[in-house]
């Protein structure tokens, strides 16, 4: 056990680099996949809902009457699942820039990925990337309280449904609150940065 500790203890600093490693995956995977519709239709409700964000969008305040003779944002009637193309939908989303803003975001999303890891070799590089990791982890967030798909509606059925709204995620929300851990991370690769920036001061005095 204690050689199994000393290990881990040796080992920190590369764990450290394994976290960089691996919010840059994240970072490059999910930024590079917003240049697909799928991904782009995907986040229309996140974007739409979000305060800081739907002004990116041209119908984000457009609202319209769906088959239950429901008032409703009109990006609801928009969907497109996962896997189905719907040249309707494909259309509006266009009119609606869901496609520009997903662009331009997965840009900026594998852009933060490259400087956090490119954080093990400068730190100063790295402290950007783990704090812009940590900001763009709180909007994330916020999203559990701006946006209504993150919980499980009530869509009724053969009897009540007796799980809905907060706090049950749901698949959109189970994803969402994972960026906790991105937040985390952030912060920890931004310490470990800032620790190095000012040993190597220290160092040239």
């Amino acid at each position: 056990m204690d050689r199994l500790l000393v290990l881990l203890s040796d080992l920190q600093s590369s764990f450290i680099h394994f976290i960089r490693i691996a919010i840059f995956i994240v970072m490059a995977w999910i930024g590079g996949l917003k240049a697909f519709q799928y991904e782009a239709d995907g986040i229309v409700s996140f974007v739409t809902n979000s305060p800081f964000m739907s002004f990116f969008y041209k119908h984000s305040a457009d609202t319209a009457v769906n088959e239950k003779g429901e008032t409703v944002a009109q990006y609801q009637l928009h969907k497109n699942p996962e896997g189905k193309m719907v040249a309707e939908n494909i259309k509006w989303h266009k009119s609606n820039g869901t496609y520009v803003f997903s662009y331009g975001l997965g840009t900026v999303i594998v852009i933060i990925g490259l400087l956090v890891l490119l954080g093990i070799w400068f730190p100063k590089t790295g402290l950007w990337g783990g704090l812009l990791t940590f900001g763009m982890s709180i909007i994330t967030l916020s999203f559990l309280v701006t946006t209504p798909e993150v919980y499980v509606p009530n869509l009724g059925g053969d009897s009540d449904t007796p799980y809905f709204g907060f706090p049950f995620l749901s698949g959109a929300g189970r994803l969402v609150l994972k960026d906790v851990i991105m937040m985390a991370g952030g912060l920890l690769i931004a310490s470990d940065c800032a620790r190095k920036i000012m040993n190597t001061s220290d160092g040239s005095n």
